[in-house]
C-alpha cells in the first residue's frame, strides 16, 4: 500500500485531497491539527506517532524529526542496499509528502508582532520533510501547493502514478518554496539583529502581484513582483477603482509619478509625468489650483500621461483632468462626483492609495539590474540640508526665490540625468532630463519654458541642477533667459567660472553639496 505523509498549515482542501487519496486505496500518515482536522472528516488517518513509537514533544516543535519518517521518505527505492536497510529497521517508504509551512509571513506581518511569536512560526520539521522528499524526487511526489492537489489526483486516477515529470516540477517548487520561506525568514533576523550595511550576499525575495501582456514591448514577457512588508505608501497597496489592467510601463512611469510626489508633504500638490520624467508639477492651496497650474506648465506632454494627487480629488479637478486623455489618476481618495467624472472613460485607470505621502523606511534599498549583477544603494532620500546651503554669489537669493530653488530642486531630483528643471511660483517651469551634456539640458528647459509660458514668464524664474556645473554655458543660457537665481551642488574644479557668470549678470547662487544623479 502507498502511503502519504500529510501535516498543512494551509487546510486549504485537505480534506478532499485525502478522501481522495484513500479512495484510490492509500494509507494516510498526519501530525497535530492535520490529523484531528481529517479525523473529524472521518477519514482513516495514522497519527505520526504511532509510526515513529514516539511521541510529539516540546510543545510540538518535534513531531517528525525521527528515523522511521525521513529514511520511510529518503530511500531510494532503485537502491538494493537502501531497501534491504528499510527493511532490516522496520521502516516502511512514504510516497508522498504533502506539507505547507508555518505561517511566519502572516505572522510578521501582523501589528506588533513579538519576536518570540515570529520565532515559534519558523517551521523545523516541514521544511526537513519537504527538501528530503524533493531530494529523492524520482522515488516520492511532494506538495506544497494546494494547487496541484488536482493535478495530482487525476494523474493517480490515470496513470496508478504521478509521472516523473509530474515530479521533477513538484520538486522545484519545493526548493522555491524554502528560498522564499527562509529568505524571509533570512530578512526579518538581519532587522532584529541590527545588521547593517551591504552584507557578504544578498538574498531577496518578492511574490508575483500579476502577470503583464508585456513589457516594455509587445515582443517582451513580463511580470510584476511585489515586496513583503507593512509599509503602506507603495503602489503595490493601490486599489484600483476603474479601468483596464496596469501595463509594465504605467506600473514604472507611476512609480515616479510618485516618488516624486512624495517630495511635497506640506500643501496641495498635483505631479504629472510622462515615461518616468516629470512633466507638470504644481502646489498650491487647493488641488484644483495645483492641477492648473501643473497642467499649463506642460499641456502637450501631459497627454497620455500619469497624474498623482497628494489630496483628495473633488469634482472641479476631476472636470479638468477628464478634458484631456490620461492614462492613471492615483489619489489618497477620490470625492464620489469625481470618481462618476473620471470613470466615465472607459480606459483611465483610476487607484486609490489611501498612505500615498508614506515613504519608504530609511533602510529600504534600490537596486538597479545589470547583465551578470546587480548594483545595491541606499535611496536617495535626502534633497539637502539647509545648513549645508552656501551662497556663492555676491547677490544672495530672496525667501521667495529661496523656495522656488527648492521645489526646482525636488523636481530635478527625480528627472533623468544629466537634468535640469526651472520653477516659479510653486509650479514647473521646464525640464529638460536625461540629456548627455547639461547645456543641452539646460536649453531645452527654458526653452520649454518659453514655448509652453512665455518669456516674460521665465524671467525671474528660479533654476536646478542635479549636478554641478562644469562650465559657465548654462549661467550663460540663464541669463539671457532671465533667471534670477540658481541652485547646483557645487564642487566642479571649474566651479568658480559659473560663480563669476552670475555675478557678472546678477544672478543668485547656492551649494547645496548634494548631487542627486538618476540614471
Amino acid at each position: 500500500m502507498k502511503r502519504a505523509l500529510l501535516s498543512v498549515s494551509d487546510k486549504t482542501g485537505i480534506v478532499d485531497f485525502a478522501k481522495q487519496l484513500t479512495d484510490l486505496g492509500w494509507e494516510i500518515i498526519s501530525t497535530g491539527g492535520t490529523h484531528k482536522t481529517l479525523e473529524n472528516a472521518g477519514i482513516k488517518v495514522t497519527s505520526v506517532s504511532d509510526v515513529t513509537g514516539f511521541p510529539e514533544c516540546l510543545d510540538g516543535r518535534v513531531k517528525t524529526l525521527h528515523p522511521a519518517i525521513h529514511a520511510g521518505i529518503l530511500a531510494m527505492r532503485s537502491n538494493p542496499e537502501h531497501m534491504r536497510q528499510l527493511k532490516e529497521l522496520g521502516i516502511d517508504t512514504i510516497d508522498m509528502v504533502v506539507v505547507n509551512l508555518y505561517p511566519f509571513k502572516q505572522t510578521i506581518l501582523k501589528e506588533n508582532v513579538t519576536r518570540e511569536t515570529a520565532i515559534e512560526n519558523i517551521d523545523i520539521g516541514g521544511p526537513t520533510m519537504i527538501r528530503a522528499a524533493a531530494k529523492n524526487y524520482q522515488d516520492v511526489a511532494v506538495i506544497v501547493d494546494p494547487k496541484d492537489y488536482a493535478k495530482i489526483i487525476d494523474e493517480l486516477k490515470s496513470n496508478g502514478e504521478v509521472s516523473y515529470d509530474t515530479k521533477l516540477y513538484l520538486c522545484a517548487k519545493v526548493f522555491m518554496h524554502t528560498a522564499h520561506y527562509d529568505s524571509l525568514i533570512a530578512s526579518y533576523m538581519k532587522k532584529e539583529a541590527n545588521i547593517k550595511g551591504f552584507t557578504d550576499t544578498l538574498t531577496l525575495t518578492y511574490e508575483k502581484a500579476q502577470d503583464m501582456r508585456y513589457g516594455e514591448n509587445p515582443h517582451q514577457k513580463a511580470a510584476f513582483y511585489k515586496e513583503i512588508g507593512n509599509y503602506k505608501g507603495l503602489l503595490t497597496n493601490a486599489v484600483q477603482l476603474h479601468g483596464k489592467e496596469l501595463s509594465f510601463n504605467n506600473i514604472n512611469d507611476t512609480n515616479g509619478a510618485l516618488e516624486l510626489l512624495k517630495e511635497f508633504t506640506d500643501e496641495p500638490t498635483i505631479v504629472a509625468c510622462k515615461h518616468a520624467n516629470p512633466c507638470g508639477v504644481g502646489s498650491a492651496s487647493t488641488i484644483h489650483e495645483a492641477y492648473i497650474k501643473a497642467y499649463t506648465s506642460d499641456p502637450v506632454s501631459v497627454f497620455g500621461g500619469i497624474i498623482v494627487s497628494n489630496r483628495e480629488i473633488d469634482a472641479d479637478t476631476a472636470s479638468e483632468i477628464s478634458k484631456i486623455f490620461v492614462e492613471i489618476v492615483v489619489a489618497p481618495s477620490f470625492t464620489k462626483e469625481a470618481f462618476d467624472i473620471l470613470s466615465k472613460k472607459k480606459n483611465i485607470r483610476i487607484m486609490e492609495l489611501k498612505n500615498i505621502l508614506e515613504k519608504q523606511p530609511a533602510d529600504a534599498i534600490d537596486i538597479k539590474k545589470v547583465s551578470g549583477g546587480l548594483l545595491v544603494q541606499e535611496l536617495d532620500s535626502i534633497l539637502y540640508d539647509d545648513a549645508d546651503i552656501k551662497v556663492v554669489t555676491k547677490k544672495a537669493p530672496t525667501a521667495k526665490e529661496m523656495e522656488d530653488l527648492k521645489f526646482a530642486m525636488k523636481l530635478v531630483k527625480h528627472a533623468k540625468s544629466n537634468g535640469i528643471a526651472i520653477a516659479k511660483n510653486k509650479q514647473s517651469v521646464g525640464v529638460g532630463p536625461g540629456q548627455v551634456n547639461r547645456i543641452w539640458a539646460c536649453k531645452q528647459a527654458i526653452e520649454h519654458g518659453v514655448e509652453q509660458l512665455g518669456a516674460d514668464y521665465v524671467k525671474g524664474a528660479c533654476l536646478a541642477s542635479d549636478a554641478y556645473f562644469p562650465f559657465p554655458d548654462c549661467v550663460e543660457e540663464a541669463a539671457k533667459a532671465g533667471i534670477s537665481a540658481i541652485v547646483t551642488p557645487g564642487g566642479s574644479i571649474r566651479d568658480q567660472l559659473s560663480i563669476d557668470a552670475c555675478d557678472k549678470y546678477g544672478i543668485a547662487m547656492i551649494f547645496t553639496g548634494k548631487r542627486h544623479f538618476r540614471h
